[in-house]
């Protein structure tokens, strides 16, 4: 083996691909953020009862890995509030949209039944790697999750379970794999 020196091209080609979502084929513009919107699933929040503390939790993982959080938006787990506000986001162009909450089986968590009707795509790949890592990670919640993951349009759709593990860990499985995604649909 030896240490031959490397010139500035390959450098700059490993530093790119040590980025979170980077592929030699896309690679996204430096000075550019993808959108995002947080959608949180929950009764309470949306009544204005409490606030959810997953919603800024969401928005500050999603500004850590390169996206700006137009909004975050508390919907009630009824299927049509739920299709509603993931359709307004969709139609609003952002890039990804991501829900939390309303993805076991109780009888309120529809929000995977809210979200089919909407994807062109499903990503089942995503999805299984959520499933997966929650449950490695102890997620209980995150690993027993119906939540879908998918593309409407130009924009990635993700479920989310609503506990702080099930968010840490999801996002930390979503944040490359959408950025890939999102190189990939944004060539069309």
């Amino acid at each position: 083996m030896t240490n031959a020196p490397v010139d500035a091209d390959e450098q700059a080609a490993d530093a790119a691909a040590r980025r979170p979502g980077a592929d030699s084929a896309v690679v996204a513009d430096a000075g550019e953020l993808s959108r995002a919107l947080v959608v949180v699933v929950d009764d309470r929040a949306a009544l204005g009862e409490a606030s959810s503390t997953l919603g800024p939790l969401l928005g500050e993982l999603l500004d850590e890995a390169g996206f700006h959080v137009d909004a975050t938006v508390a919907v009630a787990g009824d299927e049509i509030e739920i299709r509603n506000a993931l359709n307004t986001a969709v139609i609003g162009g952002v890039d990804l949209v991501v829900s939390v909450g309303g993805v076991g089986v109780g009888a309120r968590d529809v929000t995977p039944e809210a979200t089919e009707p909407l994807l062109d795509r499903r990503l089942q790949g995503v999805e299984e790697a959520i499933r997966s890592s929650g449950l490695s990670a102890g997620a209980t919640d995150g690993g027993i999750s119906r939540g879908l993951a998918g593309i409407s349009g130009q924009t990635v759709v993700v479920n989310i379970a609503d506990s702080r593990a099930a968010v840490r860990d999801g996002m930390a499985t979503l944040m490359p794999l959408a950025h890939y995604v999102i190189g990939h649909i944004s060539d069309f």
